[in-house]
């Protein structure tokens, strides 16, 4: 027997070992599945209704248009027959390969057997063909609504994202060459990663996004020097260490979304915004809440308003021995801030000097993205798991946000990690976003009837804490920042809802790039611009029209201007005081705990 004949003995039988553990593995898939609670049908999917309105279009199209559906139809089959026959006369010809190619560039298809191997550039050509057929022939379904339109796109999408070709073992190529390559441990790794994440997750299938060992809070991630100087049932208030002599006299106190966690504003030390408040001379104070539990479930927005943002206030006003603060709201956390303010308007309160909103909506009168999980089937669905879970599970909200991108943050993982055993990268961004909360049944249930759906605080108002509050109460000196490219609060909607307060001092920002990185674009990368324009009359595009472009962060633009709403300097403060004496280090203790399967 030959050398290359005994090592290829060897590796047909760590192949078929391999393969062995693949059938043990799937043994304990079964085990995991078998205990598996699935979620209430109408968190999965729209109500049948949806989909019988888009058939009963479709019909009702043909009929009106016989040729119009007939000429689709043909161009598919004509480009189909076509793609096949090329792809057989090159075979004839003895040669093996692809036929021409003019699919639009597609970073999934980026392995060159796509380009170069007939039958994978058959599939990849096909794949592309019917899913072109199937948008035009939404595009063009008439006779709905633009809901119905917009749900039946939505849905359609992800069908077509689903079933791409890269995300089955036998029609992606790279899966392929490195099965073969390790044997078969590819595939062994893959479905160990695939049945650690469902057993992980109740059997709820989350992908991991990023090495969870990798990262320690409060050791390589959250880790600005601070005190806990504070806590109630609601949050923890963290006062940062000072690293210059002097401070700005008026305290700044930043409220993050309690739908993650507050050290997206403190990840690394290279990107830590908090960091670089505290180096500008600001005696920062950071809001971390509690990752609600069951027994929040009678938790509502009021409760949020009062027991959070006014009692934040209060207390570092009082730590401070200032009458002012200035106040940072992000996303969520802004849109309650601006409720916030309005209410205190209606009480004579001016405890907030001046306010700032990272990428925050007030008006949902445009849901975007978000309108096929806005429509009544989905929220009621939603009432009925408040209502017997208590809270809205974290994961829901993660795997809704993450269907929004799913090749990015469902199927592309999927891939690397379930079919060719990949760990998942060590991202603290990536970390971040799967430390998730839970939000409480009550405060869920308002935010979404009342605000999302029935948009009443730039209407008639929302009844909160015994007032009807409204955007135009809102008169303070404020700063807005968006992102270019943020799909959860676009720039856009988020001016709309700008333009209604009743503010004479108003400034606006638009930051390159998303929700999370236009936020956190420290100076120091270069890597994001940004755009400001004074004239704030018009429309959103007429703003971004006559914007000025600047290169670099926004961070340095936002310090002119919240410096000059700061008052003098004071000498620097340390956390705590006699009357809020220190409670423990950041980051606390509440960031710690893990949300509710």
């Amino acid at each position: 027997m030959t050398t290359n004949e005994t090592e290829s003995g060897e590796k047909m039988e760590l192949l078929n070992a391999n393969l062995a553990k693949v059938e043990e593995l799937s043994l304990r898939l079964a085990e995991v599945m078998g205990h598996h609670k699935p979620l209430r049908n109408e968190l999965n999917a729209p109500e049948p209704e949806v989909f019988m309105t888009a058939a009963t279009a479709y019909w009702q199209n043909m009929l009106n248009d016989p040729g119009k559906m007939i000429e689709n139809q043909l161009d598919l089959w004509t480009k189909s027959v076509k793609g096949f026959v090329d792809a057989q006369n090159l075979i004839l010809k003895g040669q093996f390969a692809a036929p021409q190619d003019d699919t639009p560039t597609d970073r999934r298809f980026s392995h060159p057997m796509w380009k170069t191997h007939p039958y994978f550039n058959l599939v990849k050509q096909q794949y592309m063909r019917n899913a072109e057929a199937i948008r035009k022939s939404v595009g063009e379904l008439e006779g709905l609504s633009g809901k119905d339109k917009q749900r039946i796109e939505y849905f359609s999408s992800q069908i077509i994202d689903m079933m791409a070709p890269t995300n089955f073992l036998g029609t992606n190529p790279e899966v392929l060459e490195k099965a073969v390559a390790t044997e078969g441990q590819s595939l062994v790794d893959g479905l160990e990663n695939l049945i650690a994440d469902l057993e992980s997750n109740n059997g709820e299938l989350l992908v991991k996004l990023a090495d969870e060992n990798a990262f320690e809070i409060g050791r390589n991630i959250a880790t600005a020097p601070g005190k806990v100087v504070y806590r109630n049932r609601m949050f923890e208030l963290l006062q940062f260490a000072p690293t210059t002599d002097t401070v700005h006299e008026i305290p700044l106190v930043v409220f993050p979304p309690w739908i993650n966690k507050y050290y997206i504003l403190d990840l690394k030390e290279q990107n830590s915004m908090i960091r670089w408040c505290v180096a500008q001379g600001y005696t920062v104070f950071v809001v971390s809440w509690i990752n609600p539990d069951r027994s929040y479930s009678d938790v509502g927005m009021e409760d949020y308003i009062t027991e959070g943002f006014l009692e934040a206030i209060a207390k570092v006003k009082s730590i401070c021995d200032q009458p002012k603060v200035n106040a940072v709201g992000y996303c969520i956390a802004g849109t309650t801030l601006h409720l916030t303010l309005s209410l205190m308007k209606q009480h004579g309160d001016t405890s907030v000097n001046s306010a700032t909103f990272f990428t925050t909506l007030t008006d949902f009168s445009d849901q975007g993205e978000f309108t096929p999980f806005l429509q009544d089937d989905f929220i009621d669905g939603i009432d009925e798991e408040v209502e017997e879970e208590g809270i809205l599970r974290s994961f829901i909200m993660q795997r809704t946000f993450s269907f929004l991108r799913s090749n990015d943050l469902i199927y592309g993982p999927a891939i690397k990690s379930y079919m060719m055993g990949e760990a998942p990268p060590a991202f603290d961004l990536l970390y971040w976003n799967g430390d998730g909360s839970g939000l409480p049944g009550k405060m869920a249930h308002q935010y979404l009837r009342e605000l999302c759906q029935s948009n009443k605080f730039v209407g008639d108002g929302v009844e909160l804490c015994g007032k009807t509050l409204k955007i135009s109460d809102v008169d303070v000196p404020i700063c807005a920042v968006t992102c270019e490219t943020d799909h959860i609060a676009r720039w856009r909607d988020c001016f709309h809802g700008f333009q209604q307060t009743k503010s004479r001092s108003k400034t606006f920002i638009v930051s390159q790039s998303g929700h999370i990185a236009g936020i956190v674009n420290p100076p120091s990368k270069k890597k994001y611009g940004h755009f400001t324009n004074k004239k704030l009359k018009g429309t959103a595009d007429e703003w971004m029209e006559g914007a000025t472009f600047h290169e670099g962060s926004w961070w340095p633009r936002w310090d002119t201007w919240l410096s000059q709403k700061s008052g003098n300097q004071i000498p620097k403060r340390t956390p705590g005081t006699s009357d809020f004496p220190v409670l423990g280090d950041a980051p606390g203790t509440y960031v710690l705990e893990k949300a509710t399967k």
